[in-house]
């Protein structure tokens, strides 16, 4: 989840879903409603929360290409138009176990973390529709070298899980990973942590989802009958990581109900008065930014207000989401690999 690359500040430290972006770009313009002094307050605060890596320094050239757009102009109020050319986001969800809140809510071990979720969104040229695809952790992929931030880099690993490639080399690993196995650019990478998806989702007042089985899951501690559910953020949580109480407890069931919150997210913030609200918005600007680590072209306030300006026309109803196509793995019978040509064909339609 190529196009035209947003340009932002270099490699500092300024401090997912898939929205997300757009709630902390609007919350600049709700911000201003507070007044000039707390206005200024405000945005420092906001932009201070957001972490950064600096993945195109990292991974130089050795890439693929980047798409080539035709800049299209658009009315603005900006003296710089907002960009309309494709762009494809690395969107991960990490387990981290860092901070309270993290341990609290069951994420992964305190010596690291892994991409519990990974969804490449697309935003096609215009910026009013979009292809969420995401991609099983258990899918077993060939895992290139990376470098690592120590020095040095890591060696190939054949058959590794597509998860481990950010338990040993972090973003900028992760989304070698992706650009190895898709061939698609990522022009810019997006993580949140658990704790930040939950705060998202409260300060979103819930969300409302609808599953179509009985859920019984003791590990994700989500019990729902069949029907549809209003979810506080712990519960929303508990529903993008449930795996054993549907299906067959592969994570492929699950990619379901997390493609389900996407479109509830959406839907959420596009029926709320974020706008109206300044309080709201800036709880929900707040929740998002503190669990935020982005690539150096969005690791500003600013600039993630002019990627979220340029998504205005986009809407759940315009947003597709599918998963990579995978089968089985011959090797193991709990792990899965691309199917061919099938995945191959996705990916080329986001280039």
């Amino acid at each position: 989840m190529t196009g035209h690359e947003e340009q932002g500040g270099a490699g500092r430290r300024v401090g997912r879903r898939s929205r997300a972006l757009k709630i902390a770009g609007l919350a600049l313009a709700g911000v201003m409603t507070l007044g000039v002094a707390g206005a200024g307050w405000v945005y420092w605060h906001l932009n201070d929360n957001i972490k950064s890596v600096d993945i195109n320094s990292a991974l130089g050239d050795d890439r693929p290409a980047k798409a080539v757009t035709t800049p299209t102009a658009t009315a603005s109020a900006s003296p710089v138009p907002l960009p309309t050319g494709s762009v494809n986001i690395l969107v991960l969800g990490s387990d981290s176990r860092s901070g309270k809140e993290n341990k609290k809510l069951g994420g992964g071990s305190s010596s690291g973390a892994r991409s519990d979720t990974a969804m490449v969104v697309h935003i096609d040229a215009g910026r009013t529709s979009a292809t969420v695809v995401s991609i099983p952790r258990d899918t077993l992929v060939t895992r290139p070298s990376c470098p690592l931030s120590s020095g040095g880099s890591t060696s190939v690993a054949y058959h590794a899980m597509f998860n481990s490639a950010y338990s040993v080399g972090g973003a900028v690993c992760a989304v070698k990973t992706v650009e190895s196995i898709t061939g698609v650019r990522m022009d810019h990478y997006l993580e949140i942590d658990f704790s930040g998806f939950a705060k998202l989702v409260d300060a979103l007042g819930g969300v409302t989802v609808t599953t179509g089985q009985d859920i019984d899951d003791a590990d994700s501690h989500l019990h729902l009958k069949k029907g549809t559910h209003h979810l506080n953020g712990t519960q929303a949580l508990a529903l993008a990581r449930t795996r054993h109480g549907i299906g067959d407890g592969s994570d492929l069931g699950r990619i379901g109900l997390q493609q389900k919150l996407v479109k509830a997210l959406l839907d959420r913030m596009a029926a709320g008065s974020l706008l109206t609200d300044p309080a709201k918005l800036y709880t929900v600007a707040d929740a998002v930014t503190s669990s935020l680590t982005t690539d150096t072209g969005l690791d500003s306030l600013s600039e993630l207000m002019r990627l979220g300006q340029s998504l205005k026309g986009l809407t759940s109803d315009h947003v597709k989401t599918v998963m990579m196509p995978v089968v089985t793995a011959p090797s193991d019978p709990n792990r899965v690999i691309a199917k061919e040509p099938a995945a191959s064909d996705l990916w080329k339609s986001l280039r």
